[in-house]
């Protein structure tokens, strides 16, 4: 980790006079690095699918319910979560996230029939919950607002990731060890995690010494430290927390696809054998494209911003073309014979879809303000809530349509389409306070 710089902070110093250092970059690490643990855990389940399902005797509609049952349980506690990291500062809430969720990820491993995997999955959501809302807290305080959209550009690209050589991951593993010990060792991930995280982050920039006067001139316009009580009704009341949450919840709805039923799609409808060396490469496809998706888009923001005149619209721009693109994209893939063809075109859509991403998450920063914490678990909620109902709902849409996962494909294409408007009418960038203030 970065050393004290010797006379760095001594009283006296103008921090005109210096080069800022860069410490604060070390927040973007060990927020890529979370990402990356987190994204292996939640995708890790999707492909060992077929083996637990087997093992413990579970229908798809049971399976359905497993994925579900943690989606919503992570909905369920990301508010509470984000405000948390909002009144007591995300070093404290993170270590309890990590270490709760790695126990679980653990336990995991140690289910033996249905109801036992549905209360370890339902468990390991809620310790999960409330980690990319404190990450985002923490860019809050840590990184000047400019910087911020980008930084979350790059940790998406790095969750995405994670989980798209997950398959392969957990594909050289399964040759070596069972599902079982594979939960296991995937949980220390998250523990070792914890441990140099705690030790290096605090949650005001000034009280690490590594960081010189000015650098911290560059962060004086962040709120430190936590606040009082959240104007609930103020939140439910604002049109900017809805369409930011509803937005959301299209974008969740259709992406969990990816790390949920995919796999299952792949041997179903394109009937492809899981031991086939290049199963895992187009299982993985959509989360590799959907994170140049991320980093694409964070880096094309402030440009696009100048070109269009207003952070405004390049957000609203980036986020409708990105849920139309996906949208036909979905479509496409369903007219598309060869799986090949077909997967790359949901990769494409899984690409489109991340353009909306680190957008989101910068809304969340520069309209919560002080509650960024706050904001982020609320959207983020409303995201996986619409994760939780595609992940159940695929189910029964294939028995009411005989089988046919082509019309999962349609409703997951249609909900895209609608997430459009809503971007057509958020106003991603005032903040809640200021709004407020004139209302």
């Amino acid at each position: 980790m970065a050393s004290p710089i010797t006379g760095a902070n001594r009283p006296g110093i103008n921090p005109a006079a210096q080069r800022p250092t860069k410490v604060r970059y070390w927040v973007v690490v060990f927020a890529v690095v979370l990402a990356i643990i987190t994204y292996i855990d939640r995708v890790a389940l999707s492909q060992a699918a077929p083996q637990i399902s087997s093992d413990l005797g579970l229908s798809k509609t049971q399976m359905g319910w497993v994925f579900s049952a943690f989606i919503t349980a992570y909905a369920l506690f990301e508010i509470p979560s984000g405000y948390m990291g909002d009144r007591l500062g995300p070093r404290t809430i993170l270590m309890r996230i990590v270490v709760c969720w790695s126990v679980f990820v653990a336990l995991t491993g140690q289910v033996f029939n249905w109801i036992s995997l549905m209360i370890v999955q339902t468990l390991f959501g809620a310790g999960e919950a409330g980690a990319f809302p404190n990450i985002a807290k923490a860019f809050s305080v840590w990184l000047p607002s400019e910087e911020r959209v980008r930084a979350q550009g790059i940790v998406w690209l790095f969750a995405r990731w994670g989980g798209a050589f997950t398959p392969l991951l957990v594909f050289a593993i399964f040759q070596v060890v069972s599902w079982r010990v594979t939960f296991g060792i995937f949980g220390l991930l998250g523990t070792i995690w914890a441990v140099f995280f705690y030790r290096w982050f605090r949650d005001r920039p000034a009280d690490n010494p590594s960081v010189n006067k000015a650098e911290l001139e560059l962060l004086k316009h962040n709120h430190v430290g936590g606040h009082g009580s959240v104007p609930w009704a103020k939140f439910a009341a604002s049109k900017q927390v809805w369409l930011l949450g509803a937005q959301y919840f299209c974008l969740s709805y259709s992406w969990y696809f990816s790390i949920t039923w995919l796999p299952t799609y792949l041997r179903e409808a394109r009937h492809m054998d899981p031991k086939d060396a290049i199963f895992p490469v187009l299982a993985g496809l959509p989360l590799f494209l959907g994170g140049i998706g991320c980093l694409f888009s964070g880096f094309i923001a402030k440009p696009l911003a100048k070109v269009l005149g207003s952070t405004r619209a390049a957000r609203r721009a980036l986020g409708c073309g990105g849920f139309l693109m996906a949208s036909a994209l979905i479509v496409l893939s369903t007219f598309l014979q060869d799986p090949v063809p077909a997967v790359i075109a949901l990769a494409f859509a899984s690409f489109s879809n991340d353009l909306v991403m680190p957008g989101s998450w910068g809304a969340c920063m520069d309209v919560g303000g002080k509650y960024a914490g706050t904001l982020s678990g609320t959207m983020n909620m409303m995201g996986n809530l619409g994760g939780a109902v595609a992940s159940a709902a695929a189910p029964y849409i294939l028995n009411l349509a005989g089988q046919d996962w082509n019309k999962v494909l349609y409703v997951a294409a249609g909900v895209y389409f609608v997430g459009t408007f809503f971007w057509l009418t958020v106003d991603p960038v005032t903040p809640l306070e200021r709004t407020e203030a004139h209302a």
